[in-house]
């Protein structure tokens, strides 16, 4: 009697780890850093825009139209790839050429917050795509709100 209990105990464990280190395996959130980019808060990315940076919102259309940060430019990240730092672009779709002709133009990107990797995956495709100026503004949107600046 004792072994089986044992057992049960073993198995309940067991499981709970398998469970606890595959919901770490698949988090959400996008990494804290982008190779090539410049993390910015709310607060550097307002500076950034006062000072003639390109705000892009990565977010879809819709979520575009229903609030965003005063002056931002919709490009939309279509992702389909997997949301993992080492994402394959070739299964999303980002058009580049709607980015600043520029590529020494300040360009700031955003989406719906940390969980969000539109911003992370578009800033990341800027870069390949020869921009020097790139600033992942990680926290978006729901940041950018919290700081009481302006929205449209």
């Amino acid at each position: 009697m004792k072994s089986r209990t044992t057992v049960k105990s073993f198995l309940l464990a067991l499981g709970t780890a398998a469970t606890l280190l595959s919901g770490a395996a698949f988090a959400t959130d996008t990494p804290a850093s982008l190779t090539g980019a410049t993390l910015v808060d709310a607060t550097k990315a307002k500076s950034l825009m006062d000072g003639g940076a390109a705000m892009i919102d990565a977010r879809v259309a819709n979520e575009y139209a229903e609030a965003h940060i005063k002056g931002a430019k919709n490009i939309p990240y279509k992702e389909k790839s997997a949301k993992a730092a080492d994402f394959d672009a070739t299964q999303d779709s980002f058009d580049v050429a709607k980015l600043p002709t520029d590529k020494n133009a300040g360009v700031i990107f955003q989406c719906n917050g940390a969980e969000c990797w539109k911003s992370y995956k578009a800033a990341a495709t800027a870069i390949k795509a020869g921009h020097k100026k790139v600033y992942w503004f990680r926290g978006g949107f729901p940041e950018w709100k919290a700081k009481g600046y302006p929205v449209e």
